[in-house]
């Protein structure tokens, strides 16, 4: 639906039809997923939901299950703009499955340090590509009738006091580097809704910050609804009179009464109230919300399972990139193998999704031992496996074949919400142990939750059994209490009971087929979400450290090929903090050393959202980089190592070689106030100008053919952009497909100036043999800097050195352009 007359007309015209309170009643959310319905204009509730990697509807529940895609950072490791539309196609159609109006994504904010906690959430280091890819996902999803929500809004690049922090950034950085991606996401997708964040930038908060009226919506056009982060919103006057549309969650909030009131006594305009119920009507018409509007897009088809799962698929080998291949070690011949060693922490549980708000609960997880041995076996290979070191020392929430609801006798878990009185409110079976409750009506009058289950040992050895969660905890085992006690938070972020909950735990010697009875008493208390955040947990036993070390040691010695799977999970990042160490988690460097030195075949594939510290890569014949890859990770490395597919990927960000070497890490404010000292230099830009080398430069990649750059041609365009047309052989054995990538620089500038920075890219596929040419267009904005004098971007005169190649180091080919003016 475009901004048209008669559109706006009847927007108006119900607009007149709302008293005061009707109107500042639509400002905060019903709930904490929806917003208030008005059957006096014909308008039904709206549905928000977490994104950005699937679609997780109104409920967090494992029995409610979701798409899950490739983390962004895979998303945009692909550099492929027509896949990632038909990505925000799928999640349109799952927005639709779920009842779901607005996704709460993309993430578009930058890998400004390496340790941002939602660094996996994020798609890069760069505005431009940010910007590109997060186009080509909000129209995906919109032109299916969904609105998307480009977050956060700004400065939200690390997680640190992040409630609080206040961002200073100079306005030429903010205006290049972090407004960038959500201008031209503005200007090439037209969303219909954006998302404040919590922090300020340069003093006030963003719910606050003139930055949505100044700029989002005046200069830039910005004709969508601006919704805040949840309790972002925290004072009548100052957000009510800015540019923030809707509050949410709700009912409860700082509006309501106190909004009426403040307008009512002058202190926020009429008319700031107003213009936000008109935004909020215009979407609702854009969704189909709206008696007598019809949305702006036909809903899309369901789409079948089989069809997902394939999409999926190569989605994720798309985004892995082939990090380096000694010797062609890849792909893997099967005829030539006999047994594969497939070793790691992260090999027999896939780790296909960070943690936090983007979590969705998958239908499966194929996991990369799944994968390889499902691939494996039709060649008669045979997949041997341990994992070597240890993921995590923590529990992991009951699953169904652990445990038996004792009232049911089904796998799982018996949950129930009493009241004061122990009457009960809600009785249910449940297939995991983790239980979120949010927006559930009995949770109004509940004042304590039960879990109970038959819990039986597979092995004889010790098991931890526990919890993790806080406020008032009782654990039973056969009737007997084992822990008591009040758990606190440890930070002041009520999105830690979500994320990194305290676990507490007691231990017991079990032996097989033993079984025992676990009863949880949780005392609910008032909590800043209104939820209930519970688990049920267990960590099963398990061989020494050193002894299970030495086991993958022997079982990597006696295999034809290792696969060595390691990596991070969705503790180590996450929304809420930040992490401390680019180190991969404690036994893994170790465990890769010494598999090193035994299997001269060995692929060692990552498994992280984000960069990790890689002190052994040069001594392995191949890496490969799976990041988050969504539920069908084990399948699609399967297709990657044995040559069914290509790793289609580029790095959207730099990694490091050595934590200390990292130009820009910092992501600890100083009395409330992070500064972004750096100025325009992040991720490439810092690596340039600071002459440290990287482990691996932004856009590096290789696939299973090689490429010569043989001609590059400049078309300069009247309006200041350029065409450049770079021609490219296929020199190998293979189809392939070469990800060409442009980078200005300008030596002699009399301004300040990245050594170089990222302009455009195209894709080239060709056959073995085959020569292709493709256009990169430069857009006259690549060329501009924000001139903080007269406060608009200006084009310096003079030329600019471009040069093109297959990652920011790699310079194959240059030329001089001078942009018209």
């Amino acid at each position: 639906m475009q901004h048209n007359e008669a559109v706006e007309a009847r927007i108006e015209e119900l607009l007149t039809g709302l008293d005061l309170e009707g109107k500042v009643r639509l400002l905060t959310g019903e709930g904490m997923w929806s917003t208030h319905p008005e059957a006096a204009v014909g308008l039904r509730r709206m549905v928000l939901s977490d994104g950005p990697a699937g679609v997780r509807g109104e409920a967090w529940d494992e029995r409610d299950t979701s798409a899950n895609l490739p983390s962004p950072t895979a998303v945009a490791a692909t550099w492929d703009e027509e896949l990632v539309h038909r990505l925000g196609a799928l999640l349109a159609a799952e927005a639709r499955r779920k009842g779901v109006d607005v996704l709460l994504g993309p993430t578009v904010n930058l890998h400004r340090s390496p340790l941002g906690g939602r660094h996996f959430e994020c798609f890069s280091e760069d505005p431009l590509l940010t910007a590109r890819i997060g186009a080509a996902y909000v129209n995906g999803v919109q032109e299916h009738g969904v609105a998307a929500t480009p977050k956060h809004f700004v400065g939200n690049d690390s997680e640190t006091e992040r409630m609080t922090v206040d961002v200073q950034v100079d306005e030429r950085t903010l205006r290049e580097l972090y407004l960038a991606p959500f201008e031209q996401i503005v200007a090439d997708a037209g969303p219909w809704l954006v998302m404040a964040s919590y922090n300020a930038v340069n003093g006030p908060t963003m719910t606050e910050n003139p930055l949505i009226d100044d700029v989002l919506k005046a200069e830039w056009g910005f004709d969508g609804a601006v919704v805040s982060d949840w309790t972002a919103v925290r004072s009548t006057d100052a957000a009510g009179a800015a540019g923030n549309d809707l509050a949410m969650p709700g009912p409860a909030g700082p509006w309501g009464d106190a909004l009426v009131t403040a307008v009512r006594e002058g202190r926020v305009p009429q008319s700031a109230i107003d213009e936000k119920v008109r935004r909020l009507l215009r979407l609702a018409a854009r969704v189909g919300a709206l008696d007598g509007f019809a949305p702006a897009a036909p809903a899309p088809a369901p789409v079948a399972d089989q069809d997902i799962a394939a999409l999926l698929r190569e989605a994720a080998a798309a985004g892995t990139v082939l990090l380096r291949n000694d010797a062609g070690t890849l792909p893997l011949n099967p005829g030539a193998l006999r047994r594969v060693a497939v070793i790691g922490p992260n090999a027999a549980h896939a780790r296909i999704q960070g943690g936090g708000s983007a979590t969705v609960n998958a239908p499966y997880a194929i996991s990369p031992l799944q994968g390889l041995t499902d691939a494996l076996s039709a060649h008669g290979v045979e997949v041997v496996h341990t994992p070597g070191a240890y993921a995590t020392t923590t529990m992991a929430p009951f699953t169904a074949d652990q445990v038996v609801d004792p009232v049911s006798g089904l796998p799982g878990v018996r949950a129930r919400l009493l009241d004061a009185d122990g009457a009960e409110l809600l009785s249910e079976h449940r297939t995991s142990g983790r239980l979120v409750y949010l927006g559930v009506p009995a949770l109004e009058h509940t004042a304590t939750v039960e879990v109970t289950a038959r819990l039986r040992a597979e092995e004889a050895g010790v098991h931890r059994i526990g919890l993790a969660g806080a406020g008032s905890m009782r654990l039973e085992i056969d009737g007997e209490v084992r822990i008591d006690e009040t758990v606190t938070l440890e930070s002041g972020d009520p999105v830690e009971a979500f994320l990194n909950p305290p676990q507490r735990y007691t231990e017991m010697h079990l032996e097989a087929g033993q079984e025992v009875v676990y009863r949880l008493v949780h005392t609910v208390v008032s909590n800043a979400l209104g939820a209930v955040i519970l688990t049920a947990a267990l960590r099963t036993p398990r061989r020494d450290s050193a002894a299970e070390l030495d086991h993958a040691v022997e079982l990597a010695a006696s295999a034809d090929a290792v696969v060595l799977v390691l990596g991070t999970n969705e503790q180590v990042e996450s929304e809420g903090y930040d992490r401390t160490t680019l180190a991969l988690p404690e036994g893994q460097d170790e465990l890769a050393a010494r598999i090193l030195a035994v299997a001269p075949t060995t692929v060692v594939a990552i498994n992280s959202g984000g960069p990790v510290l890689m002190p052994w890569a040069d001594r392995a014949p191949a890496v490969l980089l799976n990041w988050f890859p969504g539920q069908e990770y084990g399948n699609a490395l399967a297709d990657v190592l044995l040559g069914h597919r290509e790793p289609g990927g580029r790095l959207p960000t730099t990694w490091a070689a050595r934590q200390e070497d990292v130009p820009v890490i910092d992501v600890t404010p100083a009395d409330g106030v992070l500064r972004y000292g750096e100025g325009l230099h992040i991720g490439h830009r810092a690596w340039l100008r600071s002459g440290a080398e990287p482990a691996f430069w932004f856009g590096h990649g290789l696939g299973y053919t090689t490429w010569s750059y043989d001609s590059l041609a400049v078309h300069q365009g009247a309006d200041g952009s350029c065409e450049l047309l770079v021609e490219v052989t296929n020199t190998g054995t293979r189809p392939g497909r070469e990800v060409v990538q442009a980078y200005l620089g300008r030596p002699e500038s009399a301004v300040e100036r990245p050594v170089q920075w990222f302009a455009g890219f195209a894709a080239a596929t060709a056959q073995p043999g085959e020569s292709v040419r493709v256009r990169i267009a430069l857009p006259a904005r690549v060329f501009a800097h924000w001139d903080v004098e007269v406060h608009a971007w200006q084009v310096e005169p003079g030329t600019f050195d471009v040069q093109v190649g297959s990652s920011a180091a790699v310079a194959a080919l240059r030329a001089e352009v001078r942009p018209q003016a």
